[in-house]
């Protein structure tokens, strides 16, 4: 039985992690549970994701633990802005940051933000951020950096720039294996993984600094990369292994909402390979109206979408965790064999 605990939830089903809690999920704290693996989220996800990020995680590491039990604890970093129902949220349910020495963390995870500043440097987030990123170099056996969590940090770490897209790339992209590793291990080929992001990383500048380019996506560029860093091994994404399948038709039409209020002075691309060929086509002419017409109401006329019955992507991401989650608990168990 899998035991996921975020501070002082209970987690005890091998199914699916529902929008609303159930019954066995309240904050309750659990007396006397061992642990095999103590793993961290650091969610620094605008409000409106927060909660579907916790969600997304729990779920996929509770898909992909098998039998290791796993103290689960969600951080969120002080210089994030938040709103104040989504500060109370972070007082009341999350570990506070300044515990994360204590907790003897395994592994963590470090997700990104909604970028505000012209550049990374600018990020009111970038200093906390970069200290989390020191840190976990010798206080964690792997962290994974997902997005601009990985922006951050390979610039950080080896002054590697992102380069800005002429779009932004959306959507569900078939990736390969490009090189052996623990991490890749039993996953099919080609695998869909969901990008989101207005910038890039390029293999070249990665390869240039020693890092190791695991898996590639012709159309969406680098997926995921390693390097070993301190006492941690460091996996980092662009991609969004996490995301369920409606995360990106959530984003795309926040996207829409902004371009309809002004926010935003480019209308957002269909993501790719995601709905199927009818809804592409309601959802080109509704561009062609958004255009002409622009106001913020007319997002209430959207028309119906459908997803392409191929965009799945839980099984490689479930591999991907089972595979970080057994090179954890190999080390954890090589730990407790070496003598006092």
């Amino acid at each position: 039985m899998t035991l996921l605990l975020e501070k002082r939830r209970l987690i005890v089903s091998p199914g699916l992690v529902p929008t609303q809690q159930r019954r066995e999920d309240k904050f309750d704290h659990p007396q006397n549970v061992d642990v095999d693996l103590t793993i961290g989220l650091i969610n620094n996800m605008p409000d409106g994701a927060l909660q579907a990020t916790e969600r997304q995680f729990m779920r996929l590491l509770r898909q992909a633990a098998g039998d290791i039990r796993i103290d689960f604890h969600c951080f969120s970093l002080p210089s994030v802005k938040r709103s104040q129902t989504a500060r109370w949220r972070v007082d009341e349910q999350y570990t506070d940051i300044t515990e994360i020495d204590r907790l003897q963390i395994d592994g963590l995870i470090v997700n990104g933000a909604e970028p505000a500043g012209a550049t990374l440097g600018e990020e009111t987030f970038w200093r906390d951020l970069t200290d989390i990123v020191d840190w976990a170099k010798t206080n964690t056996r792997s962290t994974i950096w997902s997005c601009l969590a990985a922006h951050v940090a390979v610039l950080h770490l080896d002054g590697i720039e992102r380069r800005r897209l002429a779009a932004k790339c959306s959507g569900v992209f078939d990736c390969f294996a490009v090189t052996s590793h623990w991490l890749t291990d039993d996953l099919p080929s080609p695998f869909k993984v969901a990008h989101s992001r207005l910038n890039e990383l390029h293999a070249g500048d990665l390869a240039a600094k020693g890092y190791q380019l695991l898996t590639h996506s012709p159309e969406g560029g680098v997926d995921i990369f390693a390097k070993q860093l301190g006492s941690s091994d460091f996996i980092f994404s662009q991609g969004h292994p996490e995301y369920e399948a409606l995360s990106l038709e959530r984003e795309y039409l926040r996207d829409i909402s902004r371009f309809l209020a002004g926010e935003h002075d480019t209308y957002p691309a269909v993501p790719t390979g995601y709905f199927d060929a009818e809804t592409e086509e309601r959802l080109a002419s509704f561009a062609k109206r958004a255009k002409s017409e622009r106001r913020p109401a007319l997002s209430a006329e959207l028309p119906d979408r459908t997803l392409r019955q191929d965009v799945a992507t839980s099984a490689a991401a479930t591999a991907i965790f089972r595979n970080w989650l057994g090179y954890l608990h190999d080390g954890a168990q090589a730990r407790c064999r070496e003598p006092v």
